[in-house]
């Protein structure tokens, strides 16, 4: 009988098992009254990009088209090049009549790739005024001054619109058998710093700007690529501003572009001053402390998601683009993992996910073991925290929250204070204030070392707002831990893990591939394999083409 629990124990086991079904009724009854004041289709995108012609879904998708040769007629051929790549928002047809031989044609370039007022002001005001088919075909051999500093013929339809789509301006011209490619003069690139938010120590030192022209443009130039589809939105019902999807259409699931074109056509906002507030209006669940669509600044992570048949959306305006759908894991994961040899990378990314776990509970189970339960201590330890503590006047909750308190707001402060002087206040401040708490015996020094230890893990989770949603969960747990222990912290990760599992984004589990359990994808997931295993893409994309190597 001496082992049974006293009506303490079992009164604390009992409101613990009140408080998910308590919590699970007021986020039904939350989400179910706010649910019906979500985004409305506006008047003002409800004709988003209207001459795109169809809808993506309809789009036909082919990763290896067959040559095509050219018709030698001007409206045929125009219009198979509008069907194939016209569908790109970034992609210009300037129709004009070479005004010397009265024959029509096009010049056809991509936003961003050359310099848009020699290509305007030079190129096309030559092929308007001057230009003679005889004089552009013997400029191949004869290269005397004119605007261009190569001129070639295509040999086909589809090497005429890879050409364009890798930074070529195109030219069909009535009555020319073949389309000629021009490269303009190199233009002078315009200065790209480095990413802010997501600084590696090995890849690339490029990051989006704010102009969405050279977004676009830098996805381009990752790599040649056909594949790559742009679609744009014009969205805000006071100021409007452009949105453009990126996608490969060989890859991308029609079904999830579908419903990512419905949720942005019904944008219903007035101004969209940064990209969060798009973040904010598609998410699948926006009661959830957790992040659907994963914001960065980096055009290698946005690639690397396109190839995995997930879509970017990009804002003028903004440096940062949006990927949907998004994991738990992904927010974890850094594009410095594939670029160094898969052994470290599978250490340092499993480190990252303890660090994760660190930074969630350990203030948490601080207070457990302290106030609660410190029989589940070693004797020698438990005896240690005990005399460091003899003269703290507050209990163990108290104490956590002036300490976590002060980090938070040092964190803050050294974020808004200018660069030279934000890193040096939150280190100086924080090894102040850590050793004049312990000296005036407000805090104990063993705390300390777990606040310390917390705040330095939630420094390697790569994604920031990832790290937001740490800090915020942490105080819930704490207070769980405060009422009722190793029951309420056990409780709350308990609850954490139930919402993650109900949790989607843009219909993929957010916890895929844990739950639903997919082995497949565990090649990524807490250690990364060799490149030569990973030979599929995610089962959960349920991609067209489910290969990484061909």
């Amino acid at each position: 009988m001496s082992y049974i629990p006293g009506w303490a124990v079992f009164g604390q086991a009992g409101i613990a098992l009140l408080f998910p079904l308590l919590a699970n009724s007021l986020y039904k009854g939350l989400y179910s009254l706010v649910g019906s004041g979500r985004a409305v289709e506006s008047p003002g995108t409800k004709n988003a990009n209207p001459s795109k012609g169809q809808s993506a879904a309809q789009a036909g998708v082919n990763p290896a088209p067959a040559p095509r040769e050219f018709s030698g007629d001007y409206a045929a051929d125009l219009k198979y090049i509008k069907e194939t790549i016209g569908r790109n928002s970034d992609l210009h047809f300037k129709e004009f009549t070479m005004t010397r031989v009265q024959r029509q044609a096009v010049l056809i370039f991509v936003d961003g790739m050359q310099d848009d007022r020699q290509l305007n002001l030079q190129i096309l005001q030559y092929l308007m005024n001057e230009a003679t088919a005889e004089s552009l075909s013997a400029q191949q051999q004869s290269g005397s001054g004119l605007p261009f500093s190569q001129l070639s013929e295509a040999s086909d339809l589809t090497l005429f619109n890879q050409s364009i789509l890798f930074g070529h301006a195109g030219l069909l011209v009535e009555g020319l058998p073949q389309g000629l490619l021009i490269e303009p003069p190199a233009s002078t690139d315009r200065t790209l710093g480095e990413p802010v938010s997501e600084a590696l120590l090995r890849g690339p030192r490029l990051g989006f700007s704010e102009v969405l022209s050279v977004n676009t443009s830098i996805l381009r130039r990752q790599g040649f690529n056909d594949q790559l589809e742009m679609i744009s939105y014009r969205a805000g019902t006071r100021i409007q501003r452009d949105i453009v999807l990126a996608y490969m259409k060989d890859i991308v699931n029609p079904e999830l572009l579908k419903e990512v074109e419905t949720r942005i056509s019904k944008l219903d906002i007035d101004f969209l001053a940064e990209s969060g507030y798009i973040e904010q209006l598609i998410e699948d669940n926006y009661l959830s402390p957790f992040q659907q669509v994963q914001n960065t600044e980096r055009p290698d992570r946005v690639i690397n998601a396109l190839l995995e048949g997930r879509i970017a959306i990009l804002l003028d305006g903004t440096p940062f683009a949006l990927i949907v759908p998004v994991t738990f894991s992904m927010l974890l994961q850094s594009p410095e993992d594939y670029y160094e040899r898969w052994l470290p990378s599978s250490l340092i990314r499993m480190l990252r996910f303890a660090a994760t776990f660190l930074a969630l509970m350990a203030p948490a189970l601080y207070i457990s073991f302290i106030s609660f339960h410190p029989g589940l201590i070693p004797t020698e330890l438990a005896l240690s925290i005990i005399e460091t503590r003899q003269n703290v006047p507050f209990p163990s909750v108290i104490e956590v929250l002036i300490l976590e308190i002060s980090i938070e707001i040092l964190r803050e402060a050294g974020i808004r204070l200018p660069k030279p002087v934000g890193p040096a206040m939150g280190i100086v401040g924080g090894l102040i204030i850590g050793d004049a708490a312990v000296n005036a015996g407000i805090v104990s020094p063993f705390l300390v070392i777990v606040v310390a230890v917390t705040a330095i893990s939630s420094f390697s989770i790569p994604m920031y707002s990832a790290g937001l949603t740490l800090r915020l969960l942490r105080f819930v747990g704490m207070g769980f831990a405060a009422f009722l222990g190793m029951f309420g912290t056990i409780l709350f990760f308990l609850l954490i893990c139930s919402h993650l599992t109900r949790l989607k984004s843009f219909g993929v589990p957010y916890l895929t591939p844990v739950s639903p359990f997919r082995l497949s994808d565990w090649k990524d997931l807490f250690f990364r394999s060799p490149l030569s295993l990973m030979k599929r893409k995610p089962v959960m994309m349920k991609t067209q083409n489910s290969r990484r190597k061909s």
